[in-house]
């Protein structure tokens, strides 16, 4: 592949690459390795042959300022799906409040590059909120909130969601500034919380980001 598409959100392929075809260009940001055998990372065309550190920087250059939180005190299985969906829509970091661990295989490998941090329980991860001057708006249907579709999103914020099932925790839903929840209309209580993430973060961009 030595055409390289100039719009990185028209994707040309699903499956990879194989090794670059012509002469080898010229760039630090250029992974010589990928560039012989080839490239069957899950990154969008813009990031082909890339290395790692190469495609960090560059995202860092244009990442959003919304982060996203996560309770995970049951090792929750949806924690990969939102870090995926976190990398997908550009998120600054992505908060683990809890246990360090958590299953990575629904995240497709993108948290190796999007930001990760770890704050043992919601005190920590409050006190670390008020530092860097980001109002917490927590996701969660619960009597009150303000429905999705009429909250303004602060700017920068952070989305922070509860765990499949129990939802939110009373101390966190306590340190949050607002409660914001999505409309439903059909028989279930509740979204699974990687779909509810994805909801937020796209109702965010929509607010602030210019096409």
């Amino acid at each position: 592949m030595s055409d390289q598409t100039p719009n990185p959100t028209v994707e040309l392929t699903t499956h990879g690459v194989g090794p670059w075809r012509g002469e080898l260009p010229e760039g630090d940001h250029w992974d010589r390795e990928l560039l012989e055998r080839g490239d069957s990372r899950n990154v969008i065309d813009r990031y082909r042959y890339w290395t790692m550190a190469a495609i960090v920087a560059d995202l860092d250059q244009h990442r959003h300022g919304f982060h996203v939180a996560i309770e995970n005190w049951q090792h929750d299985m949806n924690i990969g799906s939102i870090v995926r969906s976190a990398n997908a829509f550009a998120a600054d970091t992505v908060h683990i409040i809890g246990r360090r661990r958590w299953n990575k295989r629904g995240a497709m490998v993108t948290d190796r590059y999007q930001h990760v941090m770890n704050h043992p329980d919601v005190a920590s991860f409050v006190e670390w909120t008020r530092d860097a001057g980001l109002p917490i708006v927590a996701i969660d249907n619960m009597p009150g909130a303000v429905l999705i579709e009429t909250f303004d999103f602060p700017e920068r914020c952070v989305l922070l969601f509860g765990q499949e099932g129990p939802g939110l925790t009373d101390e966190a839903l306590a340190a949050s500034d607002v409660q914001v929840e999505i409309s439903q209309f059909g028989s279930t209580r509740s979204l699974n919380a990687s779909a509810a993430a994805a909801v937020a973060m796209h109702a965010w961009v929509t607010q602030h980001v210019s096409f």
